[in-house]
C-alpha cells in the first residue's frame, strides 16, 4: 500500500517562472486559520500529567489526551501542558490518541516540551533510541495521534515520536485518515501547525519491520487542509504524505521541513489543487515524490489537473529542494532512487517551478513512466493509464511542466543519464513533459536527452509527443539498490549503498508565538509563567 514504482520496470522494458507563481497559488485553496478566532461556545480541556513540569495548582485536568478527547465535545479546545505523554488508546487499539469527533482543536503549550510518545521510555529520556524501549503493540504496530474519518480537527503545537509500524501497516505519527484502504474520500478539512514528527528507533536491522513508515501522514480528504511550520524526520517512507484525493485534494504544505527519510514527500494518487511551498526536503534518500499506483489509495492516477479541465493546480514552487543523497535513512521496501530531487513517477500535469534544487546526485528533477505489476484491489483498474498486458499497467508521465528552476551541482554521481534533468517514457503520450526556462550554476543544463529545453527535444511549444532516454531506466533501478528483479546496474554504474540505519537527532523548533491566541478563557493561559 502507497509503495511505489521499479517493481514492474522490468516487464515494461519487454514492452515495446516566478509570473505564474501568483496565480497558481489562488488555485489552492487554504484552510481557515485558528491562531486568532476565538470559538464561541467552545469548552477548554485541560492536560496534564506532572511528568516533567507541575501542572497549575488549584487546576482540573485530565491526565491524558485520549481521556480529554473523550469528554470533549465536537468544537472544544484541548490544551496540552508541558509533558511527556505515553498515550495508548484503548479504545482503537492500533493507536496513541484515537480521535474521532469532528472539529476538535488540539493545542500543546510548547511544541518542544509536549511530547506525544510512543515508547516505553521516561519523561527524564522521551523518544529513547534503545529497542527494548519500544512499544510495538505485541508485534502488531501503532500509530500516534490518528483522527478517523473527523473534518475539521486541528493538531498544533507538539511533538509526535516512536509509533512503530511493526507488522500491521502502521507507524503513522500523526494521520489524517479519511478512509484508508477504501477508496473513498471520508474527510473534508484539517489543520497542522508547529508540529514535530519523528522516530528516535534505528535497529541494526537494515530491513526491521519496526521502523516508523509517515511522519505526517494526509489520506483520504478533500480538504481544504494546511500542514505548515512543521518538521519531520526519520522515516522510512515519506516524512510527509498527501494522497488517495485523486484531483481533489485542496491541499497546501507550507513552511515544513523533510529530513533523513526514504521520501521527503510522497503522494499517491493526490493532485488537482495541491501546493508544496516554501519548504525545505533535505538529507533524504530522494525529496519530493508524486506517484501513481494501481491501488487502494483512491482510484489512480496521480493526476495535478484542475477539476474538469487540463491546466496545472499542483504546484512545487519555491522549496529548498537539497542533498537528498542519504543511503543511511530509515528505509522500508523499495528504497527511493537515491539522489534524486523531484521524481514524478507516472503522474501528469504536476508544475515543479523556480525551486532552488541543489547538489542530489542523481537528478535534479526526473520524470518517468510507472509500470505498475501490482493486483489491483476492486475499484482500482488502471483509470489513467494503460493496460499493456492482463499483469501490467503502465502510467505515462506526461503534461508535467518544470519550469524556471535553478539547479547547482546535480547529477555529481557521474554515472549515465545524471544530471539536472531527465525523462523517460514507454508509451508515447501526448502532451508529453516539457521543460523549459530552468538554469545551472554551471552555466548548461545537463539533460537526459541531451539538450533537453530546445523545442527539438522536450521544451516550448508544450504539447508534442516529446521524446525519451532509454538508458535512464536502467539507471533509476539501480539508484533504489533493488535486486530483486534480477537486472544488475549497467556496468560502471556507481550509487551509494545503505549499510546502517543513521538516526538524525530531533533539534528543537521554532514553538507557536502565542498557543493561547484565540481560545476561550482556560486556567493554563492565565498562569503561565
Amino acid at each position: 500500500m502507497r509503495r511505489w514504482w521499479l517493481i514492474g520496470a522490468a516487464c515494461a522494458l519487454t514492452v515495446g517562472g516566478a509570473p505564474a507563481i501568483a496565480g497558481s497559488q489562488a488555485l489552492a485553496a487554504r484552510a481557515p486559520s485558528l491562531a486568532g478566532a476565538t470559538q464561541t461556545g467552545s469548552s477548554v480541556l485541560l492536560v496534564c500529567n506532572g511528568s516533567t513540569k507541575p501542572c497549575p495548582p488549584g487546576t482540573s485536568v485530565f491526565s491524558t489526551v485520549q481521556s480529554a478527547v473523550n469528554a470533549a465535545k465536537s468544537g472544544d479546545w484541548i490544551l496540552v501542558w508541558p509533558g511527556v505523554y505515553h498515550e495508548k488508546s484503548t479504545q482503537w487499539p492500533t493507536a496513541g490518541v484515537w480521535i474521532q469527533k469532528p472539529n476538535l482543536h488540539i493545542r500543546g503549550l510548547d511544541r518542544n516540551q509536549v511530547i506525544i510518545d510512543g515508547s516505553n521510555g521516561t519523561a527524564s529520556q522521551p523518544c529513547p533510541s534503545s529497542p527494548s524501549l519500544q512499544d510495538t503493540n505485541g508485534g502488531a504496530g501503532r500509530d500516534g495521534i490518528v483522527v478517523a474519518k473527523a473534518s475539521g480537527v486541528t493538531i498544533q503545537n507538539l511533538t509526535v515520536c516512536d509509533y512503530l509500524a511493526g507488522t500491521g501497516g502502521h507507524g503513522n505519527e500523526i494521520w489524517w485518515n479519511g478512509g484508508d484502504g477504501t477508496g473513498k474520500i471520508g474527510m473534508s478539512t484539517y489543520t497542522g501547525s508547529y508540529l514535530s514528527a519523528t522516530s528516535m528507533y534505528g535497529p541494526s536491522d537494515l530491513q526491521s519491520p519496526n521502523l516508523a513508515q509517515y511522519g505526517i501522514f494526509v489520506s483520504n480528504a478533500r480538504g481544504p487542509g494546511v500542514i505548515e511550520e512543521s518538521y519531520a524526520s526519520n522515516m522510512a517512507d515519506a516524512a510527509y504524505y498527501v494522497g488517495a484525493c485523486q484531483r481533489v485534494c485542496h491541499a497546501t504544505l507550507k513552511h515544513d521541513v523533510g529530513t533523513n527519510s526514504n521520501l521527503g514527500y510522497s503522494g499517491t494518487n493526490a493532485g488537482g489543487p495541491l501546493v508544496i511551498e516554501d519548504s525545505v526536503f533535505s538529507r533524504n534518500r530522494a525529496g519530493i515524490v508524486p506517484n501513481s499506483l494501481n491501488n487502494d489509495d483512491a482510484p489512480p492516477p496521480q493526476n495535478g489537473a484542475c477539476p474538469g479541465t487540463a491546466k496545472s493546480c499542483f504546484f512545487v514552487v519555491h522549496n529548498v529542494i537539497k542533498n537528498n543523497n542519504n543511503p543511511n535513512a530509515p528505509t522500508s521496501g523499495l528504497a527511493g532512487a537515491i539522489g534524486t530531487g523531484v521524481e514524478i513517477s507516472g503522474g501528469a500535469y504536476d508544475t515543479v517551478v523556480d525551486n532552488l534544487i541543489i547538489h542530489n546526485g542523481g537528478w535534479g528533477v526526473v520524470t518517468h513512466d510507472f509500470p505498475d505489476t501490482e493486483t489491483p484491489p476492486a475499484g482500482s483498474h488502471c483509470q489513467g493509464g494503460v493496460q499493456l498486458s492482463p499483469g501490467l499497467c503502465d502510467f505515462p508521465a506526461h503534461g508535467n511542466k518544470i519550469h524556471g528552476n535553478f539547479f547547482s551541482d546535480d547529477g555529481f554521481f557521474g554515472n549515465v543519464t545524471n544530471g539536472d534533468l531527465a525523462t523517460v517514457g514507454i508509451v508515447p503520450t501526448t502532451p508529453r513533459n516539457c521543460f523549459y526556462g530552468n538554469r545551472d550554476a554551471a552555466g548548461r543544463v545537463t539533460s537526459a536527452p541531451a539538450d533537453i529545453q530546445t523545442a527539438a527535444v522536450d521544451g516550448r511549444p508544450c504539447g508534442k509527443v516529446g521524446t525519451s532516454d532509454p538508458d535512464l531506466v536502467d539507471q533509476l533501478i539501480c539508484a533504489t539498490g533493488d535486486t530483486s528483479l534480477g537486472i544488475p546496474c549497467p556496468k560502471g554504474s556507481h550509487y551509494p549503498k545503505q549499510t546502517k540505519i543513521a538516526i538524525l537527532a530531533l533539534p528543537a523548533q521554532p514553538t507557536m508565538p502565542d498557543p493561547c491566541a484565540g481560545v476561550p478563557a482556560n486556567r493554563f493561559c492565565s498562569s503561565r509563567s
